[in-house]
């Protein structure tokens, strides 16, 4: 399913997103190149990739249970969750805006495939599995990748995700 296990260090890649402002909620931001091993080092992150943002599973499904359990997961100690993509960071940008979800989930793109190439997540059409993962300073901890073609979430849902915290 996925070339990355639990106990592996997660591979340096980078991912682009646009960060939110406050004072301009509204404005298309300056892009921002995120380093896996400069920005996740030290922390704990779940990140979680769906095939393409505005998609039926993925609005519906997928995403909502993050942005429903945020503060349930931040609780046991996550310092981000990033949702990623295929999309490009200003698609991103607007998902993440349409679903209210300001500076809490960090709305990232892997437009150059770094992330999907790196793990073993990309399917042929260049979209992602659906996955989630909990990285704690660098180490997977946990990885659930939904098997192809089954529709649904279930191992890579938020409340999977927050069972393993």
């Amino acid at each position: 399913m996925a070339s990355i296990r639990e106990g592996d260090t997660i591979p340096d890649f980078k991912l682009t997103y646009v960060p939110y402002n406050a004072e301009a909620p509204d404005v298309c931001g300056v892009p921002q190149t995120l380093s896996t091993h400069k920005y996740f080092a030290g922390k704990k992150i779940v990140l979680f990739g769906v095939p393409g943002a505005f998609t039926p599973t993925c609005s519906e499904q997928h995403f909502p249970g993050y942005i429903e359990k945020y503060n349930d997961i931040v609780s046991k100690g996550v310092d981000k969750i990033i949702c990623v993509a295929t999309n490009d960071h200003f698609v991103m940008d607007a998902w993440g805006k349409k679903n209210k979800v300001e500076d809490r989930i960090i709305m990232a793109s892997d437009a150059l495939y770094e992330l999907g190439n790196a793990l073993g997540l990309l399917q042929e059409n260049k979209r992602l599995k659906r996955f989630a993962m909990i990285i704690n300073d660098l180490k997977v901890e946990t990885i659930g990748v939904e098997p192809p073609n089954k529709g649904g979430v279930t191992v890579s849902g938020a409340e999977h995700i927050l069972s393993k915290l």
